[in-house]
């Protein structure tokens, strides 16, 4: 024999009511992201050679919190990496959200970017600074590697 729950009237209402408030805040049409702005695996240095490749040869964009490197042209479009050390940023939860910060700055701004391989890296004075400061930090890098690549 099988046992079935019921539950009542009212707290089934309540459960749904609580699922459907939190799907709202989940789903991914809430995001904000427009058609384009997704942060796809193509756009991504994932291999050690392409980080390899980069780190030879490449030019600097640096600030007190923030370094990114620009290496040579790819086919189809601006390719993102890390390099952000446990040294630098001891716990994986700040490593992460600063990792989120530069992919969210990235995604909106690959567009305008040319079709270069970018590395971020970044000192420990960015646990200084706050969100804001990060992505006002990062808007400057993207206009400075648009300006430079534009002229060479």
């Amino acid at each position: 024999m099988v046992s079935v729950r019921v539950c009542k009237p009212a707290a089934a209402e309540v459960l749904l009511r609580r699922v459907a408030r939190k799907a709202e805040r989940v789903s991914p049409h809430n995001v904000g992201a427009c058609v384009g702005e997704s942060f796809p695996r193509r756009s991504r240095l994932t291999r050690a050679f392409e980080f390899q490749q980069v780190f030879k040869n490449n030019f600097r964009c640096a600030d007190s919190c923030i370094t990114i490197l620009v290496g040579r042209k790819t086919g189809d479009g601006p390719r993102l990496g890390f390099a952000v050390a446990r040294k630098q940023i001891p716990t994986a939860v700040k490593r992460n959200q600063l990792k989120r910060l530069f992919r969210e700055s990235f995604r909106k701004t690959q567009h305008r970017l040319p079709a270069r391989d970018l590395v971020i890296m970044v000192r420990r004075e960015i646990l200084l600074t706050g969100p804001e400061k990060i992505l006002a930090s990062l808007d400057q890098h993207w206009n400075s590697i648009i300006k430079k690549c534009e002229n060479s």
